[in-house]
């Protein structure tokens, strides 16, 4: 039960192809290929903005400003809370010691 069993190796059924022969390449020494031509790439268009697309842009980035802050701060409040009350917790703790 405890013994591992190792798989046997199926043989091969029917006939087998002979491996190919594959030539080994020649190389000429001194002998390049001529570099392929560039195609010029066209200038990219400049990207115009109407008055009201900048707008839209402007409020969304202030109001992704304004979330991405607000959540930073609600961490920093939390974490100072949970900082003051381990602190409160201390003293007390340090207190009732001391009266022993």
């Amino acid at each position: 039960m405890f013994r591992p069993k190792v798989p046997t190796m199926p043989q091969p059924v029917g006939l087998a192809a002979p491996p190919a022969v594959v030539e080994p390449a020649t190389i000429k020494p001194g002998t390049s290929a001529p570099p392929a031509p560039v195609a010029p790439v066209p200038p990219r268009p400049a990207v115009r903005l109407a008055p009201g697309t900048a707008l839209v842009l402007g409020g969304g980035g202030t109001a992704v400003v304004l979330v991405v802050g607000a959540v930073l701060v609600s961490l920093l409040l939390a974490v100072a809370l949970t900082a003051t009350s381990v602190a409160v917790c201390a003293v007390v703790i340090r207190s009732v010691l001391t009266r022993r």
